[in-house]
């Protein structure tokens, strides 16, 4: 298949992420999301890996077999700390949860597994990576979590922090070759993939 010349009817964001659909924006393209509720849990995955991707590949074929003609984009990020690969970090979901996440996050490296999947089920078109980064955290009092959890509220991010924004006061120092992939959906990969269906970017 030459998916330069491949036909496509739209382009779809497999998310309901405010960040992710923050990051698309970036690429100034018509797109639409459509958000979509799946089962999250581990499923015999040993590797932060294994899971982001299979997350990322689900996300993005379920709503693919109902718009085949479009670009789908789903991506799916897993959290661990360092020497843990299979202790999947996840979303805190409450205040009470997110300060414990901080606390155990404190002095650590903690490492993202952020997958990406893009399909485009009329062609054939599937192909689903994963993409890595590492942050160190600083070590943190319990005011200092308190204050920031209260501030920036990050009950839906992988590890509770959102480095996009007073999140990137809890580090020592970050490592990645695209912070994008700390954010949740690693973008230069994503453009790459869209080139090839003939979307100028820039």
């Amino acid at each position: 298949m030459s998916t330069s010349t491949t036909p496509f009817s739209e382009v779809i964001l497999a998310s309901s992420s405010q960040t992710r659909k923050d990051l698309m924006n970036r690429l100034g393209l018509e797109y639409r999301c459509i958000s979509l509720n799946i089962n999250e849990s581990p499923q015999a995955e040993i590797h932060a890996d294994d899971l982001a991707k299979r997350l990322a590949f689900e996300k993005a074929q379920v709503i693919a077999k109902d718009h085949p003609d479009a670009i789908v984009i789903g991506s799916d990020q897993v959290a661990w700390r360092e020497h843990a690969p299979q202790d999947f970090i996840g979303k805190p979901l409450s205040v009470e949860n997110a300060i414990q996440q901080l606390q155990a996050n404190s002095g650590q490296n903690v490492y993202f597994s952020t997958a990406l999947s893009v399909q485009h089920l009329a062609s054939g078109f599937e192909q689903t990576l994963v993409e890595h980064y590492h942050v160190k955290f600083r070590v943190l009092s319990l005011a200092e979590i308190k204050r920031y959890v209260e501030k920036d509220q990050p009950l839906h991010c992988a590890g509770s922090f959102k480095c996009e924004s007073l999140g990137i006061s809890l580090f020592e120092h970050m490592i990645g070759q695209d912070q994008t992939t700390l954010m949740g959906m690693p973008m230069i990969q994503l453009c790459e993939i869209l080139r090839k269906f003939g979307i100028q970017l820039p």
